[in-house]
């Protein structure tokens, strides 16, 4: 049985580090369902869905980069548990609001400042270590097996929490306390590793190293920049209790099943790319799917059936995992290992931005012209991104393919 298994969840670190993946997803998942049907249903006012997303934001500009360079210095999996120890608690925390009757929004808010400042701190460690326990030959598949542990937390997360929420919103916190528990446990069973950890002072040079990187390789730059902007601009799924409730008339189990979708089509381009690396030309096939996802998203926007809006978000999800397979595997080979900290935290920013402070984005413009307006202005401009990068960022669009790639 073993032997069936890819090559990279043959090793024990990696198989660790995927299942405390596993784990986290759903719960996180799970929280986010029911943290979106309550927030929303306290004023009926979707800019309050977007002031939580700016409240998880908020933290990671500030702390990303001393974030980063902990994660080149301290013990990755040290840090990334104490992370996981933080998520736990803010579950508990949210049972609490829950129990006292979740009837104001500034408890969330609240909740949102410290889940981002969890993130900030745990998310370069964590994103470092698959390239510190996968030989370089299995990196590809091992980032696209991270990406599936996500996608499948996602996919189970918010149907079983739109279920369990439908039925008792306190179990939902309870399970994912739980969950994030087996995850923090998943961490802390990591071996020891040895790196190359940065032998550089601690100053500011040190500290900027990972942004003056990213800045100088312009091929990579171009890679997260466009997944922030596209992000940015087409994050219709923030607006799904909106859609849910307003929109497509189907209740908590159907806000589960809009927010599950783009994970579904994540999930089967995640398996497929684990069994077979992307080969062919990365930077092309890049630039379509963000172009595809923007097509998508339109689609989504103007639906009234749910089983439309369902395989509109599919598409999304699948054209947003090939898109952050290339990107991650960008970031993981042409990052030098001491300083795969400092960068990662540099691109967390990126990523965060594009969905915390995507999902604000989304609310406000939803509340100034109409939900469906904002989406489908979301995905045009995406595609015009899309288009418009082949001359921003020409290095990146004529990027070959992934295994090509070598440390700068």
């Amino acid at each position: 049985m073993r032997q069936r298994l890819p090559p990279a969840l043959r090793l024990r670190p990696f198989a660790l580090l995927w299942a405390s993946s596993l784990a986290n997803g759903v719960a996180s998942q799970m929280v986010a369902v029911a943290i979106g049907w309550q927030v929303y249903a306290i004023h009926r006012n979707p800019l309050d869905l977007g002031l939580v997303g700016l409240a998880e934001f908020v933290p990671l500009p500030l702390l990303a980069l001393p974030a980063g360079q902990l994660a080149d210095r301290a013990s990755r999996r040290v840090v990334a548990a104490t992370a996981a120890a933080i998520h736990v608690c803010i579950a508990g925390v949210l049972l609490a609001i829950t129990v006292a009757g979740a009837s104001t929004l500034w408890p969330f808010l609240l909740v949102g400042g410290l889940a981002g400042v969890a993130q900030a701190v745990g998310t370069p460690a964590t994103r470092a270590l698959t390239p510190e326990l996968v030989p370089m030959e299995l990196l590809q598949g091992a980032l696209a097996l991270r990406s599936v542990a996500g996608q499948i937390g996602v996919v189970a997360g918010p149907a079983v929490g739109g279920v369990v929420f439908a039925l008792d919103p306190r179990a939902v916190y309870a399970t994912a306390a739980a969950l994030l528990a087996v995850s923090l446990a998943a961490m802390l069973a990591l071996p020891p590793t040895i790196s190359r950890r940065s032998e550089q002072p601690v100053d500011r040079e040190s500290l900027v190293a990972g942004v003056r990187f990213v800045l100088a390789t312009r091929m990579l730059l171009g890679a997260i920049l466009l997944d922030l902007f596209a992000v940015l601009l087409g994050d219709a799924i923030a607006l799904a209790p909106v859609f849910a409730r307003t929109i497509l008339d189907v209740g908590p189990i159907g806000l589960g099943g809009l927010r599950t979708a783009p994970s579904v089509g994540a999930l089967a381009a995640g398996v497929l790319i684990a069994r077979r690396p992307l080969q062919r030309r990365a930077g092309p096939t890049l630039l379509a799917v963000v172009a595809v996802f923007g097509a998508a998203t339109i689609v989504f926007g103007l639906s009234r059936s749910l089983p439309l809006s369902l395989a509109a978000l599919a598409v999304t999800g699948f054209a947003d995992m090939i898109s952050m397979n290339i990107r991650a595997t960008t970031v993981a080979m042409l990052t030098p290992l001491e300083l795969q900290g400092r960068v990662n935290a540099v691109e967390s920013v990126f990523v965060s931005a594009s969905n915390e402070l995507g999902a604000f984005e989304s609310g406000a413009v939803a509340s100034a012209i109409g939900t469906v307006r904002a989406v489908v202005l979301g995905g045009s401009l995406m595609i015009a991104v899309a288009v418009s990068w082949r001359r921003l960022f020409p290095a990146l669009a004529r990027m070959g393919r992934l295994d090509e790639l070598a440390p700068v």
